[in-house]
């Protein structure tokens, strides 16, 4: 029963998440830790952490991290994985069908126009929402915080600015 519950939850978030990983994981929080209770807040932002750090897509690394941690094992990460690709994918494989003919369609452009905005606020969504003292938040975290974006707002290198970031909080914590 855990198998089919997952599925469908990560199936609802793959076929709700627009925008890409992290306007995602305002969904998953909702979906994962507060309707189901399988995970903790603090067990969600140490997987999110990981998912960050492994290659690839955030969400899809998130997704294998919370099906093996419910389950226990490398089916559940599998299992959860495929319900949150299988929507996207097949959702961008009819749109490749259908996008020449509708790419300057005004509904179409009017649909991505307002899309902007929102995901602007899903991320910012997320961003607050791992923001308290149970999982990281300390004035220190912040600053490091508001110098990386000022930095990457000034033009300096991001891949720089992320080891700034990595060696600043080496040393502070």
């Amino acid at each position: 029963m855990i198998y089919l519950q997952l599925f469908l939850s990560y199936l609802k978030i793959g076929f709700f998440g627009f925008g890409g990983g992290y306007p995602m994981i305002t969904l998953i929080h909702n979906e994962i830790v507060l309707q189901r209770g399988w995970i903790s807040q603090a067990q969600l932002t140490d997987i999110i952490a990981v998912s960050q750090m492994t290659p690839g897509p955030i969400a899809i690394n998130c997704a294998t991290y919370v099906g093996y941690t419910v389950t226990g094992n490398v089916w559940g990460s599998l299992l959860a994985t495929t319900a949150c690709c299988l929507p996207p994918l097949t959702v961008m494989l009819l749109i490749t069908i259908f996008y020449k003919k509708i790419r300057n369609n005004r509904f179409m452009t009017s649909a991505l126009a307002w899309m902007r905005p929102m995901l602007v606020g899903l991320i910012a969504a997320t961003a607050l929402l791992f923001m308290n003292r149970e999982t990281f938040f300390d004035w220190t975290s912040v600053a490091i915080g508001v110098v990386c974006f000022a930095a990457v707002w000034k033009k300096v290198n991001p891949i720089w600015t992320l080891i700034a970031a990595a060696v600043t909080g080496i040393l502070i914590y």
